[in-house]
């Protein structure tokens, strides 16, 4: 059976569009839900994965940014899906791994997944390098935990280089843009107006 997931970021947004597209479908259910993509605890999605049934059951959305709050987010979910055998189709995406080519295509978003999650890495050494040559220690630091630390040197990396922007950043470091500036304002970087660099060689 088809169950739909409607998803927009508050009350003021309307869900009509995207449920008429899942009925349209052949959505039997569709669970629907107001909460901001980049909050970690989304309790009707939560409960849809917990429900949804091995091998019997297709899960559908509108698009790929209504179920995962970063790329690492969604290839999770859909990794969760396709190990219980649900399968997942997006309407406005190349994605659908009930087909062989619908699964290849997964398959490159997984790979860059695993790239975002490299260059994360690499940047947040960067920063914690550069750190030290400005006389700051690295590690654990009173109030913050050691990964929130990698987090906030890996923010302060990207928001100097201004090549993404302030939304970007936090999609790809998977917090919100409050969380972002707590951590630049932590690691004493100063904000001000901020335009970030467009590179046109950047996808």
């Amino acid at each position: 059976m088809k169950i739909g997931y409607a998803r927009v970021s508050t009350k003021d947004q309307n869900l009509d569009l995207q449920i008429d597209a899942l009925k349209k479908a052949g959505c039997k259910k569709i669970y629907e839900e107001i909460v901001s993509g980049a909050k970690k605890d989304r309790p009707v999605l939560a409960n849809l994965l917990d429900n949804i049934r091995e091998e019997e059951d297709v899960l559908v959305i509108w698009k790929l940014d209504r179920l995962g709050r970063s790329l690492k987010n969604l290839v999770d979910i859909a990794n969760h899906l396709i190990e219980k055998k649900v399968g997942l189709t997006s309407l406005n995406d190349p994605i659908d791994t009930t087909t062989s080519h619908g699964r290849l295509t997964f398959n490159m978003f997984a790979s860059l997944a695993e790239f975002e999650r490299d260059i994360i890495r690499e940047r947040t050494q960067a920063g914690l390098l550069s750190a030290r040559a400005r006389g700051r220690i690295g590690g654990k630091p009173p109030g913050l935990t050691r990964e929130a630390e990698s987090t906030a040197c890996a923010a302060e990396t990207l928001y100097l280089e201004r090549k993404l922007s302030v939304r970007q950043i936090a999609e790809r470091l998977g917090i919100c843009k409050a969380t972002l500036y707590a951590y630049l304002k932590y690691r004493k970087v100063k904000i001000g107006s901020y335009a970030h660099k467009k590179n046109k060689g950047h996808l």
